[in-house]
């Protein structure tokens, strides 16, 4: 498998995380150094720097802990400079640690490389351009999965059918869907809820 040559920045939580990506890919990865980015001033600057340039791929694990860096920079850095990729939800641990994380999921360092590959394939330099399903909140109201009883269990179960994270917000799970899906995947998962 030859490496994808990424232009845009792509941001890990962790060392480990990294050199993952590093298997499947050429380009800048930056680490948020796990909760670190909390306390850094000068990693948050760093990040709101680059997105002025460029737009930002983050790709952090599918558990809380991922769910809280990445809302860490999606409120650093203005959200349609923010390209929000995810790994599937997948049980187990990885090969490295004595036991699962808190989730008992695999996070961004224990994912296979053909699925990490796939995940960056469309934001390669030489690749088309990543499809956009031109969703927008007014179809996530209008299939009752933002403003209404019982929606956040509803794209909890969207989520699921696109191997998306659990608890996603509506601006989250709109983001996500404008990238993985096209407009008739999204209508297809919707009229099955």
């Amino acid at each position: 498998m030859e490496k994808l040559h990424i232009a845009y920045p792509v941001i890990v939580e962790g060392k480990y995380d990294r050199l993952r990506l590093l298997s499947v890919m050429e380009g800048q990865i930056l680490t948020t150094d796990g909760f670190g980015i909390f306390k850094s001033k000068e990693k948050t600057a760093l990040l709101r720097a680059l997105a002025a340039k460029t737009p930002l791929i983050v790709l952090t694990d599918p558990d809380g802990a991922g769910t809280l860096i990445r809302s860490h920079i999606g409120a650093a850095v203005p959200r349609e400079r923010v390209i929000p990729l995810y790994v599937p939800r997948v049980a187990g641990k990885e090969k490295r640690k004595k036991e699962p994380s808190a989730a008992g999921v695999l996070g961004v360092e224990g994912q296979e490389r053909g699925v990490l590959y796939d995940l960056l394939a469309p934001f390669a330099v030489d690749a088309p351009p990543p499809k956009d399903a031109g969703l927008t909140k007014a179809d996530l109201f209008a299939d009752g999965l933002s403003g209404t009883a019982g929606c956040a269990a509803r794209r909890d179960r969207l989520a699921a059918s696109f191997g998306l994270p659990p608890g996603m917000t509506p601006n989250a799970l709109l983001a996500a869907l404008n990238v993985v899906a096209t407009k008739e995947e999204y209508r297809a998962a919707a009229d099955k809820l």
